[in-house]
């Protein structure tokens, strides 16, 4: 890594919006702590680069809190990366934990995101994933089937356990 008088914090923040995976690495390799906020005061997972799942695991393989939200919008993640349809990031936000019933400031679930803007994709994962069939209902709670028919190769309950 070059020197540079700019703080770890902005230094990863600003890779990770970049959606720089290396620099990411090196640079919490070297201590940078993955929710540490920049000097605007955003987590590096909060201003990543949404189509970037390699930076996402990166983040959160050292750490970095699948849920933070943003403290004005109450956007999280999930929102971001279903809201641009980027459903590999969606998938390794979730499989890290990231809860996907969570509303923003004006009530939008991820799942009403992504039907916004005709993710089609990201919406058959979003409703499988939470049993739901509708904006994000969660009225099936015996969606594990239906998760495993529908998603194919996505196994989100195998969650590894945090140690």
């Amino acid at each position: 890594l070059e020197s540079s008088m700019e703080p770890l914090a902005d230094r990863l923040a600003t890779a990770a919006a970049r959606g720089r995976a290396e620099e990411v690495r090196a640079l919490l390799a070297a201590g940078a702590q993955p929710n540490a906020p920049n000097r605007l005061g955003r987590s590096p997972i909060q201003v990543m680069m949404m189509g970037s799942a390699r930076v996402a695991e990166l983040l959160l393989l050292h750490g970095a809190d699948p849920n933070c939200a943003d403290p004005a919008t109450l956007t999280r993640p999930v929102h971001d990366a279903a809201r641009e349809g980027f459903l590999d990031t969606l998938v390794v936000l979730h499989r890290a934990g990231a809860r996907l019933d969570v509303r923003d400031a004006w009530g939008r679930l991820p799942v009403a995101l992504a039907e916004e803007r005709g993710h089609r994709d990201t919406v058959r994962y979003l409703r499988a994933a939470t049993g739901g069939t509708g904006s994000g209902s969660h009225t099936g709670t015996d969606g594990a089937e239906g998760v495993a028919e529908t998603l194919g190769c996505y196994w989100v309950w195998e969650r590894k356990p945090r140690k």
